[in-house]
């Protein structure tokens, strides 16, 4: 991808000036002509670390794909065809990310690829699922339907996604905020009283050693707790990215006593969504389940599965691993095993699917409106504790200058 800067006019006639990436300065022309600009003059930007376009992640938004496939969808039905759809949508969305992948995809497309085989040659804006059905859709005929149908799973997923994260936020901010009025009632605050309670020179009660010591350390070795944070974080996205570590992590994650169990249901709603999704595509079953392995994004789930993956080619039933396994309830296991004999097996994946993320929505609410409190008690408990260790010492000084 080469970056260009551009003058040119809009169709007000005002003049426009910029910068644009493609591949090349016909694509930039056609791209500025897209949005309105009659282009003057295009020159290429030589790249330097100041002008540089810097990509600060690594996956296009959920969000900005849902949308893509909504309008990549309505393109397709509207009798456009996939190259003039992607060439559109390549002027069209806000992820720049995203407009790369799709400005070369429609290079692959017009060189006489197919679109799925384009798009798996960017993997950190397509995701394996998306790539499989579109392949399915292809053969099908049904690309827009096919379209459609992923629009309304990563649109699902995004809901989910949205709610666990509203209800882990605010315990997250309560914590920061708890831990920040910790530090400077310790750093600034308790300091201020010291040479006091040094002259008062009566025992101070237990609370009050603790509190004093705890800031004395906080002053003298703050580096030390600044340095083991930062190695503990690190560590832990290291350890993270090892399938094994990952497994016991996943795994504690599932047996935490509040958030687990929603966790789990998440997972669920994700498994049972995604593999009804590739099903009713026409994606291989074998293959289905393996691409859910990748997606699912949680170890455990994803080892019981290519047990079942394992089960299946030996002709054994997809539900025997799933059922030894505590992850996965029984109305699931029950639901996919009456899906596989009555061979209805997407429609009950979609039932599950439904009831699961319903069952995360309630959890989400319920969750948060029980941590609200907890959290606010936790905050009072830890900002009390430290205001009483000051105020217990300063009561016996007062009762002892008045009784003198």
């Amino acid at each position: 991808m080469v970056q260009f800067q551009y003058e040119g006019k809009d169709v007000n006639g005002r003049k426009k000036r910029g910068k644009i990436t493609t591949s090349s300065k016909r694509d930039a022309v056609m791209l500025l002509r897209e949005k309105g600009i009659r282009v003057s003059h295009v020159q290429e930007v030589e790249q330097t670390l100041l002008n540089k376009e810097i990509n600060l992640g690594n996956k296009v938004k959920l969000y900005d794909f849902v949308i893509y496939l909504r309008q990549f969808s309505t393109l397709l039905k509207a009798g456009v065809t996939v190259v003039e759809s992607t060439r559109i949508l390549s002027a069209q969305t806000e992820s720049k990310l995203l407009q790369r992948a799709l400005v070369q995809i429609e290079e692959e497309i017009r060189e006489g690829n197919a679109l799925s085989s384009a798009c798996a040659k960017f993997p950190h804006a397509f995701p394996s699922m998306f790539i499989n059905m579109v392949k399915a859709g292809e053969v099908a005929g049904n690309l827009d339907e096919t379209l459609e149908r992923l629009a309304d799973y990563f649109e699902k997923q995004h809901r989910t996604r949205q709610k666990i994260i509203s209800a882990l936020a605010y315990p997250a901010a309560v914590g920061v905020v708890a831990i920040a009025v910790v530090i400077f009632l310790l750093v600034s605050v308790v300091p201020m009283f010291v040479d006091m309670f040094k002259d008062f020179g009566a025992e101070l009660p237990a609370i009050t050693k603790f509190v004093l010591a705890s800031s004395e350390f906080m002053q003298k070795f703050w580096w030390v707790i600044v340095g083991l944070s930062s190695i503990i974080a690190v560590g832990l996205s290291l350890l993270y990215k090892r399938p094994q570590t990952k497994y016991y992590l996943d795994y504690a994650m599932l047996k935490l006593p509040v958030f687990g169990p929603m966790l789990q249901k998440a997972a669920i709603a994700r498994f049972t969504r995604t593999l009804s999704s590739l099903f009713s595509s026409s994606v291989p079953i074998l293959q289905a389940i393996h691409t859910v392995e990748g997606v699912i994004g949680n170890e455990v789930v994803s080892q019981v599965l290519k047990k079942a993956r394992t089960s299946l080619e030996k002709g054994a039933s997809l539900t025997e691993p799933m059922e030894k396994h505590w992850v996965f309830p029984p109305l699931v296991t029950r639901m996919i095993l009456v899906g596989e004999e009555t061979g209805a097996l997407d429609t009950m994946l979609s039932k599950v699917a439904d009831f699961y993320e319903a069952e995360v929505e309630t959890t989400t609410d319920r969750l948060k409106s029980l941590i609200e409190p907890l959290m606010i008690v936790l905050l009072a408990v830890l900002v009390g504790t430290i205001v009483l260790a000051i105020m217990v010492p300063m009561f016996d000084l007062f009762n002892h200058v008045d009784s003198y």
